[in-house]
């Protein structure tokens, strides 16, 4: 045992648990909300041919990348930062804008990350619980604000409950927040969004300066094993996020793959997959509504079915069907949308539970 002083907020951190790993050929892999489907051929090639540089360092904050992602979104490059995955970025924000003591707000339950990143930057979460019906309660969030707090999280669409901030639930949210305090939207799942109702974060950007956006490759870019994720704000606040953020955070392949990805052909083939996604994800609700299940809106890549205290059973009976979800203790179950196949074989799984 080490005398070494350790931080009691590191000592006493929640766990982050990550999506359970397939253990055969046979096995849906439903945890973690990943693409059912590869890399794009052209992404692919631009990665593999990166790979034989890597005795190189990559441009250390990601220009190449940073002026494609600006030309994308019609931002400055002033205005963008990328990372090691949009969760270090949102550790980098906090680290940024945190001191010991201060509050952040933030919708519980959400990504188990969020505490994590809280705690670790000094500071206390303040958890909004959701609506019944799994959505962010806008009011209550702008309620929590006080003195002490210096930024609010907001994910949408929410993980791992599924429904996302309308366009006038997200431009309320960031109205009702003093412009003293940072408002982070997580928007990782934006792609899979097919209700026209939602709202999008970058578009509020030029009247809000308080107001960041997070988007990543790893969802609708099928890119997760490369972690890049980026941040568009104002360029102040992106200048201070940069200085904190570790140099050199996104490697040269995942560098390139991003970038790749960003060309017209490839961000048309992956609109196409993200569509095909929300379509079998439509599919699989209104089977398991059919069924009998009462689940929430689902405008990300999964579902969520909130079982309360039979979350292990439902989650062991899932495993013994060779499907893996996400299961949340105490709480519910998230169930990544794959292929067709593997989705029929949850409906065949979650059709044999309520059978029981």
């Amino acid at each position: 045992m080490t005398d070494v002083h350790i931080r009691p907020a590191v000592q006493t951190l929640p766990a982050y648990v990550p999506g359970a790993r397939s253990t055969g050929e046979d096995i849906a892999k439903l945890s973690s909300n990943e693409l059912p489907y590869p890399p794009q051929e052209s992404v692919l090639a631009a990665l593999t041919g990166a790979a034989a540089d890597v005795n190189r360092y990559p441009e250390m904050t990601g220009d190449a990348l940073v002026e494609a992602i600006a030309r994308r979104h019609g931002v400055a490059p002033e205005q963008v930062v990328v990372g090691n995955g949009s969760v270090a970025l949102i550790q980098h924000v906090l680290d940024t804008v945190c001191d010991e003591g201060d509050d952040v707000v933030l919708p519980w339950r959400s990504f188990e990350a969020y505490p994590i990143c809280i705690a670790v930057a000094g500071a206390r979460a303040v958890k909004v619980p959701l609506t019944a019906a799994g959505r962010h309660d806008v009011p209550a969030m702008i309620a929590a604000i006080t003195p002490r707090t210096r930024a609010l999280l907001a994910c949408t669409p929410n993980n791992p409950t599924g429904p996302a901030l309308t366009a006038d639930e997200l431009a309320a949210l960031v109205e009702g927040v003093p412009e003293r305090v940072l408002v982070i939207v997580d928007e990782a799942y934006l792609d899979f969004v097919a209700d026209p109702a939602v709202g999008d974060a970058l578009r509020l950007l030029e009247k809000y300066p308080n107001l960041l956006v997070s988007r990543t490759f790893s969802k609708a870019h099928a890119l997760a094993g490369m972690r890049v994720g980026y941040l568009v704000g104002e360029p102040g606040i992106i200048s201070a996020i940069r200085s904190v953020a570790t140099p050199f955070g996104v490697n040269l392949p995942a560098q390139a793959a991003a970038v790749a990805a960003l060309s017209p052909e490839a961000l048309a083939e992956t609109a196409r997959r993200a569509a095909v996604v929300a379509a079998e994800r439509d599919r699989v609700l209104a089977a398991l509504r059919e069924q009998g299940w009462q689940v929430p809106d689902a405008q990300g890549n999964f579902f969520w079915l909130a079982v309360g205290e039979e979350t292990s059973a439902l989650a062991e009976h899932l495993r013994a069907a060779g499907i893996l979800a996400r299961p949340f203790s105490g709480e519910g179950v998230r169930v990544s949308i794959g292929t067709p196949a593997e989705n029929d074989r949850v409906l065949t799984a979650a059709s044999a539970w309520l059978a029981r």
